[in-house]
């Protein structure tokens, strides 16, 4: 696999150079990054991983995740992707050695030491915990000391992405490394923060004494010692350890997870208090490991083909992140703990550099540096410019890192550290207001004292709250919103009685509603009054008219009522106005038949033709004369129909009998 891939350009960006290692879920490569012009480290799944797309969608969520933690500690996820068929991680590429190189190569680490690397192993645990990721996969192959004596910490998300919440395959194999499982991984499948301090704290125990805290022959016993035995005190096995470390890997150890520090914060407030509490001979006394007839074998995690399963950490199908023991192949000799910050959380915060260590013989033990070079550190430390380019105004310091904790506690780490602070504020979606969200130049910069490190601190969420459109011509909205980093969204349009046209009549959200930056607020504008067709109804009685007016929205006057010959009593004769559009509520006049004028007969019986014929005619009614008998008799009325004091309608016909 290495031969082929060597040479090869993946994702047409990434130049495979070398081969580093190999993992039980993938291999890691040296690579050129052709766009960035810069060396990575390129993880490749191994092909029957990456035909399983359950594996393959966990493994890119994870990375994704991963890739947003910043922290100066975390091995930083620059990119992820595939290419035919090949499913791969770009990372950073680490100059330096694994801890498990410099525990097999420097154990037992004096107090000092330990703690120096613990520290900055916790504050990347603490911001991942703080990003909402559990590592699971805690162990000494997954930490690195760069060169100048920088920790971080890899395979971040990596674990969960495998294991999908759980520590076992399909097949019921335990993923992870054995010897680093908490009891609550191994009895239930289940793992929280409290996990990583479990893990943590066998780190601390290793370091302190060479040795593994938890071992067995087989993997099952392994895990049955993790659930059921104890971890023993690191002083038993290493006599200048101080007792004070006892507790501390005693307390992050326990088998119960409540009886552990609640969290990675936690723990390194307790180391940094320990620290503190320790003289400066008990920090590096530096003790005898424990016979090794008696430990687990400690073999170079670059010979890991040729180990037994005991002593590759039981490690079946173990981290996806390889153990890169290096980054290059003369690294070897390098001293893993040159450099290395440890630091004093004494009133006068000193950045000190652990004791180079160099090789001597088959594993590796220390060199007590001469008394004579002693000497002159002393002599020369006591001279004024000794003083000066040390612990006076001419000296360094190294930027100490402050990311996720508060401003305030920042600030006074700074003062400690002689740097001054220039703080920048920034709105921040995952940290809360007033929590530094990174520094400029990073955690463990070397800088000249009192100088100026400048730092980002949140400003919470951006958010905004949304102005009162409604009543606002929609012209004038984009004023009202840009200045707020919001934006006009749909603009729907509906009828008002009330609102003008061209004017605001709801708004979504609501005015004084929190959104974030460029947040689309809905609008809908009126049309304004909405036309009424008036509808006729003359000639309609007058209650089937009144309900047809009300219907539709309109008010209805009633005018005088008026005789009419032609409309039945009762009756619309007339409305205003009888046609076009009103608005709601407006008003239709219309007028009701009283029926014709009504008329009394007057009595014309025994009265002279015309005089009758005068009598009924100026009353406005007709008249029809009859002669029976011809016209030779006087002409007096003899009859009449209707008879007299009949009601009749004006213009009404009147019967005579004239005789």
């Amino acid at each position: 696999m290495a031969d082929a891939l060597v040479g090869r350009v993946i994702d047409g960006r990434y130049r495979i150079l070398s081969h580093l290692a190999d993992g039980g879920m993938a291999s890691v490569y040296v690579a050129l990054d052709g766009r960035l012009d810069r060396e990575v480290a390129l993880k490749i799944m191994r092909p029957g991983l990456a035909t399983d797309d359950v594996f393959v969608e966990r493994f890119r969520a994870e990375a994704r995740s991963a890739a947003r933690l910043n922290h100066p500690n975390v091995v930083a996820v620059f990119d992820q992707g595939e290419d035919d068929g090949e499913v791969f991680l770009a990372m950073e590429l680490i100059e330096g050695k694994t801890l498990r190189d410099v525990i097999h190569e420097e154990a037992p680490l004096t107090a000092r030491e330990s703690l120096a690397i613990l520290e900055p192993i916790l504050l990347a645990l603490r911001a991942a915990h703080a990003a909402g990721m559990i590592h699971r996969d805690v162990k000494p192959e997954n930490v690195i000391v760069r060169r100048d004596g920088e920790v971080k910490v890899a395979d971040f998300g990596l674990a969960r992405a495998i294991t999908n919440q759980a520590t076992t395959s399909q097949t019921g194999v335990l993923l992870g490394t054995v010897s680093y499982l908490s009891p609550e991984q191994v009895e239930r499948g289940v793992a929280d923060t409290r996990s990583d301090v479990y893990a943590a704290g066998l780190l601390l125990f290793e370091m302190l004494t060479g040795r593994k805290a938890v071992t067995g022959g087989t993997p099952i016993q392994i895990a049955y010692n993790h659930v059921h035995g104890s971890i023993v005190a690191p002083s038993t096995l290493v006599p200048a350890v101080p007792t004070v470390l006892d507790d501390l890997v005693a307390r992050a150890t326990a088998v119960e997870p409540d009886d552990r520090f609640e969290s990675a914060t936690a723990f390194v407030t307790a180391l940094r208090e320990v620290r503190r509490g320790l003289s400066a001979s008990e920090l590096d006394q530096r003790g005898t490991g424990p016979d090794p007839a008696g430990s687990a074998v400690l073999a170079p995690t670059s010979a890991t083909a040729q180990l037994s399963p005991v002593d590759r950490d039981q490690s079946v199908e173990a981290s996806a992140v390889p153990e890169r023991q290096r980054t290059r192949p003369n690294d070897v000799g390098r001293a893993a703990l040159a450099g290395l910050p440890v630091h004093d959380d004494g009133p006068a915060l000193e950045h000190t550099a652990a004791m180079p260590i160099e090789r001597r013989g088959g594993r590796g033990r220390r060199r007590r540096w001469p008394l004579w070079l002693a000497a002159v550190l002393i002599v020369g430390g006591a001279s004024f410019g000794g003083w000066w380019f040390t612990a006076g105004p001419g000296g360094s310091t190294l930027v100490p890192a402050v990311v996720g904790e508060q401003l305030s506690q920042a600030a006074g780490e700074m003062r400690q550290a002689s740097l001054s602070m220039e703080t920048v504020e920034e709105f921040s979606e995952a940290r809360a207001q007033g929590v530094v969200l990174r520094v400029e130049p990073g955690a463990g910069s070397e800088l000249g004292k009192d100088s100026t490190v400048r730092v980002v601190v949140s400003k919470g969420k951006e958010r905004y709250a949304v102005p009162t459109l409604v009543g606002v011509k929609v012209g004038d909205t984009g004023a009202a919103l840009s200045p707020l980093n919001l934006r006009l969204g749909e603009r729907s349009r509906a009828w008002s009685e009330t609102v003008p046209e061209g004017v605001v009549i709801s708004q979504d959200p609501a005015p004084g509603e929190s959104v974030k930056r460029n947040t689309a607020v809905s609008v809908v504008v009126s049309k304004g009054r909405r036309p009424i067709e008036v509808p006729t109804v003359t000639g309609t009685p007058f209650e089937a008219a009144s309900a047809t007016l009300t219907k539709a929205g309109l008010t209805v006057q009633r005018g005088d009522d008026v005789n009419s010959d032609s409309v039945p009593a009762g009756q619309v004769v007339s409305q205003s106005p009888d046609k076009g559009t009103l608005h709601q509520g407006d008003p239709v006049k219309v007028v009701v038949s009283k029926g014709p004028v009504m008329v009394q007969v007057p009595n014309v019986v025994d009265q002279p033709d015309a005089a009758a014929d005068k009598a009924l005619t100026d009353l406005g009614l007709k008249v029809d004369k009859q002669y029976p008998f011809g016209d030779l008799f006087e002409k007096k009325v003899r009859a009449q129909d209707p008879a007299a004091g009949t009601s009749v309608p004006k213009g009404s016909t009147i019967s005579l009998t004239i005789v």
